[in-house]
């Protein structure tokens, strides 16, 4: 039986009409920030609102080549459900797909009606209500690569573009088909704060930059991006893929995340004319904090197995755990504005990463810090990845895994439910990959062994 239309979903109902929207696509990031959807007719959202969607919890703990992994909450409890219902404050047109209208998801254990313990996007609002205890709002600007790929005559994908030297250019000299200036008029159209793009240091690599916001905000905007894009190229039969590092010989694609926290007047707490460096003391405890947990946040900002081959020296990823005024080699850079654009860059995510997760593991690392009260190191002088100089990040998925866990600290302000479920998915897939056997195997052994 249908649910009766409330005044302000009749008003929303019949301006959906109005604009020719038939469908309403509710989508919502599971754990490893892929959208999980279902299109719902528009005389049948009023139902959806009142009762939600069904969805199977487990749907948290599949893996992108369909392995239901065995995490706590899932196979072994049967299978339960999740209740998803429309964010109709979130509701948006599809630019380019007629008739559909776009929202995000709410999602609760139906029985309990408290957020699912796996659900991103909530992990971050109870991150962010503890940096309100402290009078802090977070305040994130996003910034994220990508790779375009196109279909290769052997059925597999291959760059875009191989054309060199053609980092922060635009126009055809590297884009011959205008993808960029397609997908950033699309995505103009979509409302989540898109600012500009170029094409980055490897052929067939761009990067968006996506306007800063409070913190939820920019994570939703920044998952929605990453589905747009994705969505865009297979509408031209092509792939874009947000994937660490997909090709030998060329660099990986980073998520840098630039943060700033504002108190209850939107003045900028980060900034302090009279402190070292023109950072106030909530700026370098955070900092510090950024530091103390950097090799748990790895796991979490570089969150597969191939995420690690993006690391190493010289490769402008970080390597190490070390800060720097202005300086690209380091791991947090503190870019040169002050006054209301005070703020840290963190350069360790890369683009695999789930937007909400890497935001609320940052947030909480930075909150640690200004909780302790503790000062950063001296910054880093000069070019970097000298490794007598800082310690090492965690080289492989195993060993951040292994750091996240060891960090109770962290850990309990994340959630003991979220990181045993985290643990057990991300361990299952290393457990995956170690027993696959990889092209690179076959071509070095087969033939002389």
């Amino acid at each position: 039986m249908s649910a009766s239309p409330t005044p302000e979903l009749d008003t929303e109902l019949a301006r959906l009409s109005a604009q020719g929207i038939d469908v309403v696509r509710v989508t919502y990031p599971d754990l490893i920030g892929t959208d999980r959807a279902r299109d719902v007719l528009l005389d049948h959202l009023p139902t959806a609102c009142e009762h939600g969607l069904a969805f199977c919890r487990a749907v948290y703990h599949t893996s992108p080549r369909g392995h239901v992994v065995p995490v706590p909450g899932g196979l072994e409890a049967g299978l339960p459900d999740v209740t998803v219902r429309p964010a109709l404050d979130t509701l948006v047109a599809l630019p380019w797909e007629p008739g559909v209208a776009s929202c995000l998801g709410e999602v609760t254990d139906p029985a309990t009606g408290a957020p699912a313990p796996e659900s991103p996007r909530d992990l971050l609002r109870t991150v962010l209500a503890r940096c309100a205890e402290h009078g802090l709002r977070p305040v994130v600007g996003p910034e994220l690569e990508y790779f375009l790929c196109t279909p290769a005559p052997d059925g597999g994908w291959r760059r875009y573009s191989d054309v060199e030297g053609v980092v922060y250019t635009a126009g055809l000299r590297a884009d011959p088909e205008n993808h960029l200036l397609r997908t950033l008029r699309q995505l103009r159209g979509l409302g989540i704060g898109v600012l500009s793009g170029n094409h980055e240091f490897d052929g067939g690599q761009f990067e968006i930059n996506l306007t800063h916001s409070e913190a939820l905000d920019a994570a939703d905007r920044a998952f929605r991006f990453k589905s747009a894009v994705k969505e865009l190229a297979r509408r031209e039969g092509n792939l874009a893929t947000f994937m660490a590092k997909p090709f030998n010989g060329s660099g990986g694609s980073g998520f840098h995340l630039h943060l700033s926290c504002t108190d209850a007047d939107g003045a900028n707490t980060f900034d302090d004319p009279g402190a070292p460096h023109g950072l106030s003391d909530t700026a370098r405890h955070a900092v510090a904090g950024i530091l103390a947990h950097a090799p748990a946040l790895t796991a979490l900002l570089n969150p597969t197995v191939n995420s690690y081959k993006r690391f190493g020296p010289d490769t402008l990823a970080p390597w190490l755990v070390d800060w720097g005024l202005d300086n690209r080699s380091a791991m947090v850079r503190i870019p040169p504005e002050r006054g209301s654009g005070a703020r840290l860059e963190l350069r360790l995510g890369d683009a695999s990463a789930n937007p909400y997760l890497l935001i609320a593991a940052t947030v909480a690392a930075a909150l640690l810090g200004v909780q302790a009260g503790e000062e950063p190191p001296a910054p880093l002088d000069g070019y970097g990845y000298d490794a007598t100089r800082s310690a090492v990040l965690p080289t492989s998925l195993p060993a951040a895994l292994d750091a996240l866990e060891a960090d109770t600290a962290l850990t309990e302000l994340l959630g003991k439910e979220f990181t045993t479920s985290f643990l057990a998915y991300k361990r299952h897939e290393v457990e995956r990959f170690q027993r696959h056997i990889t092209d690179w195997e076959f071509d070095e052994y087969a033939y002389h062994l």
